[in-house]
């Protein structure tokens, strides 16, 4: 049998892992990343363009930008679509 002070330390072991998972989970939802994603996006795709010499790079880098960043926050309902629909079944059998 497990002695008090491994218990209270697999315990505190839990806590810790929850609290990174936590914080892991607010950084993929957050605005901040989100921000940093589009304007990485947009400058690399600028800076490709410019390197190819495509008329106008850094207008034409907006669409592949943005379309990007909707990608990104549609994967949330389809991650959820994909549990309800997909995963639970997958579970069953």
């Amino acid at each position: 049998m497990a002695s008090l002070e491994e218990l209270e330390k697999e315990i505190n072991a839990l806590k810790a892992r929850n609290k990174r998972v936590e914080t892991d989970k607010s950084w993929e939802t957050s605005y901040t990343r989100r921000g940093l994603l589009l304007v990485f996006t947009y400058l690399a795709i600028g800076f490709y363009l410019s390197a190819i010499n495509i008329a106008n790079p850094w207008l034409n880098a907006i669409v592949p930008s943005v379309g990007f960043l909707l990608s990104t926050l549609t994967l949330s309902y389809f991650k959820k679509l994909w549990i309800k629909l997909i995963y639970k079944k997958e579970k069953q059998v």
